[in-house]
């Protein structure tokens, strides 16, 4: 097995897996009953799969150095996206929308 086989393997099956990721938050975003738990759902499955994505991307990079920018990248990302998850969790707080709890179904 020749190492370029060995990295299109990899590189493969890490995309596959950050589609199911994104996949799972897209389900996550409309099944869930309540922003929060919507946001958790979205934020969480998306981390992980940008995190995949770059890294399967990184398996196919031609130097550590583009290897390096993508996980700059990727760690750019995950400060945006808390960031940005955290914005509007709080923003639908103080406009009084309360957390879905069990007894209010």
């Amino acid at each position: 097995m020749t190492l370029d086989l060995v990295r299109d393997i990899v590189s493969s099956a890490l995309f596959i897996g950050s589609a199911f990721f994104f996949i799972a938050g897209s389900v996550g975003l409309i099944r869930f009953p309540d922003v929060y738990s919507r946001l958790h759902a979205l934020t969480k499955a998306d981390n992980l799969g940008v995190g995949l994505l770059v890294a399967g991307l990184a398996v196919r990079a031609d130097s550590w150095v583009m290897a390096l920018k993508l996980l700059l990248i990727w760690h750019l990302v995950l400060l945006a996206s808390a960031t940005a998850c955290h914005i509007f969790a709080k923003a639908a707080l103080v406009s009084g929308v309360e957390p879905w709890t069990r007894d209010a179904a």
